[in-house]
């Protein structure tokens, strides 16, 4: 950000406008990814109620529980050793993994900033955010037939494993005098990433097809249960739109013009998914939908999350386009392969994540922010070839820990839940509660209730 001062007679009178200017500098960008921050908050009850509507109406509350349980043991995580295995000192230099004991229980995280800028603790607590999103989309993959008390142990142990080491390789970077050294992938293979489309989309897509090939096939599958409610699934959607403009724009950390590119871009690109799945639903089936809207959505804000401060807003058309129609083709490929993701967690996450990711290598725009050339702007297959290492990287990664995850899981505590609890649903069955009760909504909230309760509540 260009600065101007007012000339003094003195020298030291320069120096206090420049801390002034200083000062009024991080108090913006302060104000600014706390805002984000809250933005960011609002997508965890936007998640649960997006996942909440498309599963049956007798698991949603189950739903729910499993994506603010999966937050909840992040915050524990991030504060005890999670942020240190994420942005400390790269252990050996290697650029594999934090230094554990570097920030151990956010260790010195309150002390003011020596020089003005954005307070520590601010930036731990928006990417603890980041942390427990990443944890909780892997839950849309095996909903309505997991243990809950597996799922929180899955939620401890991938992070661990799998989250916190590939966030160090894409998000930590190294200092400017050298003293501190990040990840690989953000330093030594140069991949751009502006806010996880390697480290939370394409890592939760494949850690939740990994899952769900050892967790098996939901009771019935193909033929499953229908959303119970389209207009909550669009409502969490409305409320993931609108956090996504600090999930991506926040990640500028400044509120500057990254921010500002990367708001417009992430807005475009979002309505643009949600434009080419409603065509694409018109053009096949003569008639789009509202939950096609609301999955068009979010595949368009998946794609631009890498690629949000890097590629120009006919960059971001394109990124949205693209993804809208290849992921509406994508999520049919669970029927045609035989995997249950039950909300297409991979056909949304993995697949749009890694569009946004290698598309970078080919748009991006040496205009943008960033400043780098994709195969179009004359860059030539350097930074293509930068981020193709990067998704096969942590594609490769965490697909095979998040399989053995998954097995010792299954052979230890099990991952299933038992038949009856399934069919009884799991929101009674693990927390003796109902979304919805007959004295309120009428008949039609025991439409998946059994037969001989469906069959009284009739007669009554």
């Amino acid at each position: 950000m260009k600065r101007s001062f007012i000339p003094t007679a003195a020298t030291g009178g320069l120096q206090r406008k420049e801390r002034q200017m200083d000062v009024a500098i991080a108090a913006a960008d302060t104000a600014w990814v706390l805002a984000a921050m809250v933005a960011v908050a609002l997508m965890v009850p936007g998640l649960a109620l997006f996942y909440g509507g498309m599963v049956s109406i007798r698991s949603t509350l189950n739903m729910m529980m499993m994506t603010i349980g999966a937050v909840a043991v992040m915050a524990v995580l991030w504060v005890v050793v999670g942020y240190s295995l994420t942005f400390g000192n790269s252990l050996g230099g290697l650029g594999l993994l934090g230094d554990p004991l570097e920030y151990l229980g956010l260790r010195g995280i309150m002390a003011e900033p020596e020089t003005p800028g954005l307070p520590p603790a601010l930036f731990a607590g928006f990417l603890l955010l980041f942390a427990g999103i990443t944890v909780a989309l892997v839950a849309g993959g095996v909903a309505d037939r997991m243990k809950f008390s597996t799922w929180l142990v899955f939620a401890l142990v991938w992070p661990l494993l799998v989250f916190f080491p590939v966030a160090h390789w894409v998000f930590a970077f190294d200092s400017e005098d050298g003293s501190v050294v990040g990840g690989w992938i953000a330093n030594g293979l140069g991949a751009i990433d502006l806010a996880g489309g390697t480290a939370i989309h394409i890592n939760a897509g494949i850690a939740t097809l990994a899952l769900v090939l050892v967790l098996g096939r939901r009771a019935g599958f193909p033929t499953v249960s229908r959303p119970h409610s389209v207009p909550l699934t669009f409502l969490g959607a409305g409320m993931l739109f609108a956090g996504w403009i600090g999930f991506n724009a926040g990640s500028a950390v400044a509120a500057g013009n990254t921010a500002g590119v990367a708001a417009l871009n992430t807005v475009v690109a979002a309505l643009c998914g949600a434009l080419a799945w409603m065509i694409t639903e018109q053009v096949r089936a003569k008639h789009p939908t509202t939950l096609g809207v609301a999955s068009g959505l979010v595949a368009g804000m998946v794609g631009i999350t890498p690629a949000a401060s890097s590629v120009s807003p006919l960059g971001a058309i394109a990124i949205g386009l693209i993804c809208g129609v290849v992921c509406h083709y994508a999520v049919g490929l669970k029927f045609r392969l035989g995997y249950d993701d039950s909300l297409d967690v991979a056909g949304l996450h993995l697949v749009a994540g890694v569009i946004g990711t290698l598309l970078i290598g080919v748009i991006a725009d040496p205009a943008s922010p960033v400043g780098e050339a994709g195969l179009l702007y004359g860059g030539g297959f350097g930074q293509l070839g930068a981020q193709t290492l990067a998704t096969v990287a942590v594609v490769a990664y965490s697909f095979l820990v998040t399989l053995l995850i998954a097995v010792v899981l299954d052979k230890t505590m099990g991952l299933r839940v038992t038949e009856e609890a399934e069919l009884e649903g799991l929101d009674k069955a693990y927390h003796r509660e109902m979304a919805y009760f007959q004295d309120g909504l009428g008949t039609a909230a025991a439409a998946e209730d059994s037969p001989e309760e469906v069959a009284n509540t009739t007669k009554n």
